[in-house]
């Protein structure tokens, strides 16, 4: 049999396979075929019935986001002179992940040369992040093209400093080039800075002496879409201090979400004092817990205490009563 025997004819929604021959107890499957993201193939079995089954590859793709389809499947006799066709009633929003998934038995008799016609009427994927299933053909596809474009460009516009109109200087005196609107747009702070008669809108300058040049480049690229990750975890606490000063909200937020990834002995009391003075529930929660729950406050005994000494008194409360706490329960 002729390699052309297993290929199926694609085009954009539409798979036909064409079999020239089946005899009477046959097993045909063809070559894998991409309609979509996925790889499909097609099986033919004629064993007192006809049964065709059609199914996505096994893929690391099908077992995080197996299709969702509707689709119209038909077998057509391409021997006869009338071409005869059998339409199946039709498939809608059906998750397809194995070869049982969809299975059409067909009492028909089809001799001679057919074609199994499968034309796709859409395809959903629940997205990674969860959510409502979503057509991989509908508007969403360009919208995250779109916004990538976009954030790609927003990015380019701070690095090669294109037709910047403001200054941003750390505490060494090194200057990055930016964008009053894009910095206005992204925080309340700095478009209030910029819209009244204030001194960095007469001087197109903004100093933030509290932070470094590496810290500020951090900073501006956060703000720009240029996420880079080892600039967020070597300047966290200072992009915390710019969350919390400049009122960006998911800055702020990331950085909480990071500082409660990696407590460890040698910087969980940092770590408490910063949750304290930057109100994060979470992580004064998680430091307590570290601390208290499990025991570490003996490990470092020492440090403790010399934090106790100089820490403000209303942690220094919580911290009792979260001893006070622990004991009651043994």
């Amino acid at each position: 049999m002729s390699e052309s025997a297993y290929r199926v004819e694609t085009a954009p929604r539409l798979a036909q396979w064409r079999i020239d021959t089946l005899s009477s107890c046959t097993y045909r499957k063809s070559d894998p075929f991409k309609i979509g993201i996925w790889n499909w193939f097609l099986t033919v079995e004629r064993n007192k019935q006809l049964f065709v089954k059609l199914y996505p590859e096994v893929s690391a793709l099908t077992r995080e986001q197996p299709p969702i389809a509707s689709f119209v499947i038909k077998l057509i006799s391409s021997s006869s002179p009338n071409r005869k066709t059998l339409v199946h009633p039709g498939v809608s929003d059906k998750q397809i992940k194995t070869n049982e998934d969809f299975v059409w038995a067909v009492d028909t008799v089809f001799t001679g040369k057919f074609i199994i016609d499968v034309e796709f009427l859409d395809l959903k994927s629940v997205p990674l992040s969860g959510g409502e299933p979503v057509s991989i053909w509908s508007a969403c596809q360009t919208e995250r093209h779109s916004l990538s474009t976009a954030i790609t460009s927003l990015s380019r516009m701070l690095s090669d400093s294109i037709l910047t109109d403001i200054t941003i200087t750390g505490a060494d005196g090194a200057g990055i080039g930016a964008h009053r609107a894009v910095l206005a747009a992204r925080s309340p702070v700095f478009r209030s800075m910029f819209s009244h008669d204030l001194r960095e809108k007469s001087l197109s300058a903004v100093d933030i002496p509290d932070m470094s040049f590496g810290a500020c480049r951090a900073f501006l690229g956060y703000l720009y879409g240029d996420f880079r990750g080892d600039e967020f975890l070597a300047h966290r606490l200072a992009l915390l201090r710019a969350a919390d000063k400049y009122d960006v909200g998911d800055l702020k937020e990331a950085c909480h979400d990071s500082l409660l990834e990696d407590i460890d002995a040698k910087n969980v009391l940092e770590r408490l004092q910063t949750a304290h003075l930057y109100q994060l529930r979470r992580l004064k929660d998680g430091c307590l817990r570290y601390l208290v729950s499990f025991g570490k406050v003996f490990e470092i005994r020492d440090e403790f205490n010399a934090f106790l000494l100089r820490a403000d008194r209303e942690l220094v409360a919580e911290i009792f009563q979260e001893v006070l706490a622990a004991w009651k329960g043994f």
